[in-house]
């Protein structure tokens, strides 16, 4: 299995932990239910495929988060007759809606839900391609790119299906290891035609164009970003409020910590190649956001597509969030042998 294949075993075993430890923290004083659904099942398989080490791991990492976002969610704790609480994992294709959590957390009766998105040993967000046929301006900020645009990405694109599609009817697939230069030829000649569009989108757009990137990038919900840290056994928690929608109290209980509303960019102070990389670029805003955006190849063949691997390096100094070590108890075994029996 590649190292990407592993990293995505890996994530979605962690989603599974989260339900089970979700499940496993609120069922004592309310009913709760766990969706039944192919991710569930598929997520399952993959928490039950990893070595008990790692289980362990995942488990605890997962408890640290409840820790948390327990403290920060009345309605997860008090369920004011809105019972049963149902916990789901959903499948990859909302992430293409615009929704990136990965585990919900709904009260059907009173139409409250959070979400989880959870990263093993990675803060990355939204995974965008670019090809000759992707909008990205359409797509992620509603104002079309140019034909200027196009005409130079276009070629670029075309070369690389050229490339696919004969090695195909030769009987071996072209691989982009085989490629001289493959960053000059089409990393940095697309990137910088990215970057041009974006800034001529800026400052031509009708719209605020820094808010409608970080509002593509981090989806249309709120919800908690559950990132694991295996080698220093914690996890971090880090809550995306930029709708209003977390924190809600229950009835008369209130979380003992307030969750305050991200502020939105208005203004690119920069957006340009990083220093030194010539497949990666950086995006800074005001009020504290910072993204790098690096392009690969996302598959060992060649394709005629380009993959971003996006990181917020930075968020506005209001975001909460909190670290949380992880506990050494027997809940932890406990939880890990569920994995037969859900």
């Amino acid at each position: 299995m590649t190292t990407a294949g592993i990293q995505t075993k890996y994530g979605k075993a962690f989603e599974y932990a989260c339900v089970i430890s979700l499940c496993e923290g609120l069922k004592g004083h309310q009913e709760v239910t766990i969706e039944e659904s192919p991710q569930l099942s598929s997520a399952r398989s993959d928490f039950q495929s990893v070595d008990d080490e790692m289980k362990n791991a995942l488990v605890k990492a997962a408890d640290a988060a409840v820790r948390v976002i327990r403290r920060l969610e009345p309605q997860l704790w008090e369920p004011n007759g809105n019972e049963p609480l149902n916990l789901s994992i959903q499948p990859d294709a909302a992430g293409i809606r615009g929704d990136v959590r990965d585990v919900l957390c709904i009260r059907k009766q009173n139409g409250w839900e959070i979400g989880l998105s959870c990263k093993h040993n990675h803060h990355a967000v939204k995974h965008s391609r670019l090809s000759a046929t992707i909008d990205f301006g359409k797509e992620w900020l509603d104002e079309p790119c140019s034909d200027v645009y196009f005409g130079k990405v276009v070629p670029l694109f075309n070369e690389l299906k050229e490339y696919r599609d004969n090695s195909k009817v030769a009987g071996k697939p072209m691989l982009w290891e085989e490629l001289d230069d493959k960053a000059e030829r089409y990393y940095i000649p697309i990137l910088k035609a990215f970057v041009e569009e974006l800034k001529r989108i800026a400052a031509e757009g009708g719209k605020n164009i820094p808010e409608a990137l970080i509002r593509y990038l981090l989806g249309r919900y709120d919800f908690y970003k559950v990132i694991t840290d295996d080698k220093n056994r914690t996890t971090r928690v880090e809550a995306i409020n930029i709708g209003g929608t977390l924190n809600a109290q229950s009835g008369y209980s209130k979380s003992i910590a307030k969750v305050p509303l991200l502020k939105m960019p208005s203004t690119f102070y920069h957006i340009d190649f990083k220093n030194g990389s010539n497949n990666t670029i950086e995006v800074v805003c005001d009020e504290g956001w910072q993204i790098s955006m690096r392009i690969h190849n996302a598959s060992s063949r060649v394709e005629p597509s380009l993959k971003f691997d996006v990181q917020l390096v930075s968020f506005p100094s209001s975001v909460y969030t909190q670290t949380e070590p992880w506990a050494d108890n027997e809940g932890v075994k406990r939880l890990a042998s569920y994995a037969k029996g859900y």
